[in-house]
């Protein structure tokens, strides 16, 4: 009997729906609430959730924990120039195939497509509180910004120009390394950019290296560390090995803000950590300090 009764309120229980069991629970079901994709944004540090477009009111900085999110090369130069105005340089340079790297070719042209960039890095000039500069914007968008052959010799040619016009020469860092893709080509950049640089300092042209989220590999090995004066952004990864790399190999723990640009600043290799919201004003006073234009006797 008691089976009989257990067997018939199973199958009646077993027909309810959520609709069902929610009205004689008391409860109404509640509408789902449907955020349009890009409406907001998640902050990786503190979780908070900002509108996209305060977010960009605020140049991109979380209001609650001064997250810096990462720019693309576009973002930058509009926050860093005077109205925005560039004249880009080399627009047209795009990556070869010297080695012959399977599927190469393919990822160019993928990356080209999502980005709409050439390469991995933007030059050009412009102005920065009247000021003209040379300025080079890493794109760690494009293929996390790794430094290929183009890389390299797009920030040499701004480097000459810079020598050439006798301008200040600012250079925007945001690169996972060197390009595996293009193997020794790319390790050669490093060594060009620097001599570049050194014919710069010869002839007393200023540079200014700003290190961004994140700045690392042969990149930070070559010219990101090679300025008369180095900044970074708040909170910017910069190294080159990785944490676990460099754990494994010496056997030590290494301390938790290891590699960021506080980090750095303490031990010397930065001159100044500048929030976002003060980097235009900050690079305006030191190109004043300078005398705007450089590199004469």
């Amino acid at each position: 009997m008691l089976k009989d009764i257990f067997n018939k309120r199973k199958q009646r229980y077993a027909t309810l729906t959520s609709a069902d069991v929610a009205e004689r629970l008391g409860r109404t079901k509640q509408p789902e609430v449907s955020v349009p994709e890009g409406l907001m944004a998640k902050c990786k540090r503190c979780g908070e959730m900002t509108f996209t477009k305060e977010l960009e009111k605020n140049l991109k900085t979380c209001p609650r924990c001064d997250y810096h999110y990462t720019l693309n090369a576009e973002e930058r130069i509009k926050m860093t120039l005077d109205d925005g105005r560039f004249f880009e340089y080399d627009a047209g340079m795009t990556a070869v195939d010297p080695l012959h790297f399977p599927d190469y070719p393919a990822k160019v042209e993928r990356e080209q497509t999502k980005t709409g960039l050439k390469e991995a890095v933007v030059t050009g000039e412009g102005t920065i509180g009247g000021y003209p500069v040379v300025i080079a914007v890493m794109d760690s968008t494009y293929f996390m910004g790794s430094m290929g052959s183009v890389v390299g010799e797009k920030i040499t040619r701004a480097i000459e120009a810079a020598l050439a016009k006798r301008y200040p020469l600012i250079i925007f860092t945001a690169s996972g390394g060197a390009r595996m893709q293009e193997g020794i080509y790319s390790l050669m950049q490093m060594a060009k950019t620097s001599v570049a640089l050194n014919k710069l300092s010869d002839a007393k042209g200023l540079y200014i290296a700003v290190n961004t989220y994140p700045t690392t590999g042969g990149v930070t090995a070559s010219f990101a560390m090679l300025g008369d004066i180095n900044i970074a952004e708040p909170g910017a990864l910069i190294g080159f090995a990785g944490r676990r790399i460099i754990e494994q190999t010496i056997r030590q723990k290494l301390p938790d803000d290891f590699q960021t640009a506080e980090f750095l600043l303490k031990h010397g290799m930065l001159d100044m950590v500048v929030p976002r919201k003060d980097m235009r004003q900050t690079l305006a006073t030191l190109l004043e300090l300078h005398g705007g234009v450089t590199g004469g006797e």
